[in-house]
């Protein structure tokens, strides 16, 4: 790398052997004059949890701006300036289509067919029409991040439908299901550097060594040209890359004693809310560093047999979420709402604190959070739990109450619209929406 002026383009990387760390917006990237300088450009998240939610607690009592945050929605607290929860989206179909439906139809807002072939079709999705709109001009247009991997459980789809409508949320033709990242490493590799063998992994645990010793020099070079708040910039950016692969090796030492590995990253977190931070950790840096400006976060696949003994729910949360209407099953289904959304506040606390050009990430980004479920003791196709987090689709502090049974179709059509896309339909929609 080669640095004649004070000005860097946007796309400036720091590169070494086995490494490429793209760095995040610095004021010596743009005049200070320029309008995008100052604004960020746009990102989108859609973060999915299975099994809907306890509604009763779910949902807020009040309704219109500055509503009152229900029990369950209380870890979202300190930003409930920039939170819009939407209340009384359908999810298209009906009970009969249960957890595929759920997860296909969630971004889509389609009826998925009924197979259990390679003939399955559902609709293209929301965060893909978006990526087309904005991710084009990033390395990843769109990432799809997951903690779950269900491939060869017996049992783990819905009866009649193929198991590709649960195994990820994300659509980029209505027959193209898109494959969700499960491994921190992986996906840290595939953002910040090469991947190696297993060998090559057991040493560099051994020897403690990190990604960012091979472009030492580089950044060293770079920091001599910059102004002090760029350095500043940097050398946190930098300290949090160290941190987050830190994070993963630590993971990794659980599995490093093992005789036999299979050639893929190692680093799966045994802890789920390990692993859940360290993917929204990652989705936050690609973010800062423009790396992508849409993702897909499934927090945990339909179906799921996970258990909570952190909080004391020792049953599967499928079994869990079948409660029966036995008021002390709701009550764990709803810690387990509620633990979910203790991490995602995680995430929302640092894209606040990270700035981006004259504001903060949280500013220039909305995520929305949600499921294709409601009670999930019956498979309820609404009333669906939504929220969305950011400003970066308008202002917050808001609970919107929809006329019941509105097809989320429209939510994502009016998404669509909001981006300049020429859409008129959205998979089941019947019209646009006066949310954002």
């Amino acid at each position: 790398m080669f640095i004649t002026k004070m000005s860097l383009p946007r796309r400036t990387f720091l590169r070494g052997m086995g490494a490429t760390v793209a760095l995040p917006l610095l004021d010596a990237m743009v005049p200070s004059m320029t309008v995008a300088a100052k604004t960020g450009p746009p990102r989108l998240g859609f973060v999915y949890v299975p099994h809907g939610a306890d509604m009763a607690s779910w949902t807020p009592q009040t309704a219109g701006e500055n509503f009152t945050l229900s029990p369950t929605l209380q870890p979202l607290a300190p930003f409930k300036e920039s939170l819009v929860v939407v209340s009384n989206l359908k999810r298209a179909g009906t009970v009969v289509e249960m957890h595929a439906a759920a997860a296909s139809g969630w971004l889509s807002g389609a009826i998925p067919k009924r197979t259990e072939g390679e003939d399955y079709r559902v609709g293209t999705t929301i965060d893909q029409v978006i990526a087309k709109q904005i991710g084009q001009d990033s390395p990843f247009p769109s990432l799809e991040f997951a903690t779950e991997d269900f491939t060869g459980y017996v049992g783990g789809c819905t009866p009649g439908f193929s198991c590709a409508y649960m195994n990820t949320i994300s659509w980029a033709t209505p027959t193209t299901p898109l494959p969700m990242e499960i491994n921190p490493r992986s996906a840290f590799e595939r953002l910040f550097g090469d991947g190696g063998s297993n060998d090559q992994r057991r040493r560099q645990l051994k020897e403690d060594k990190s990604i960012l010793d091979a472009i030492l020099g580089e950044a060293q070079a770079l920091q001599r040209r910059l102004g002090a708040n760029d350095r500043v910039k940097v050398i946190n950016y930098l300290d949090n890359v160290r941190e987050i692969e830190r994070r993963i090796q630590q993971a990794e030492t659980q599995h490093s004693t093992e005789l036999t590995l299979t050639d893929k990253p190692l680093g799966i977190p045994e802890s789920f809310e390990v692993h859940t931070n360290l993917m929204f950790e990652l989705l936050a840096m690609a973010l800062q560093s423009d790396l992508s400006r849409v993702f897909t976060f499934m927090m945990s696949r339909e179906s799921s047999q996970r258990t909570f003994p952190e909080i004391g729910v020792s049953d599967p949360w499928h079994v869990v979420s079948h409660h029966g209407e036995q008021p002390e099953r709701i009550a764990r289904n709803a810690k387990i709402n509620v633990l979910c959304l203790q991490m995602f506040a995680k995430f929302l606390e640092k894209l606040k604190t990270t700035s981006d050009g004259d504001g903060s990430l949280l500013e220039h980004t909305a995520v929305f959070y949600g499921s294709g479920m409601a009670n999930s003791n019956v498979h309820a196709t609404d009333p669906l739990p939504m929220l969305i987090a950011g400003e970066g689709l308008g202002r917050g502090d808001r609970h919107v109450v929809l006329p019941g049974k509105t097809e989320i179709g429209n939510l994502w059509l009016t998404v669509a619209q909001r981006f300049g896309n020429a859409l008129t339909t959205f998979g089941e929609s019947t019209g646009t929406l006066d949310v954002l």
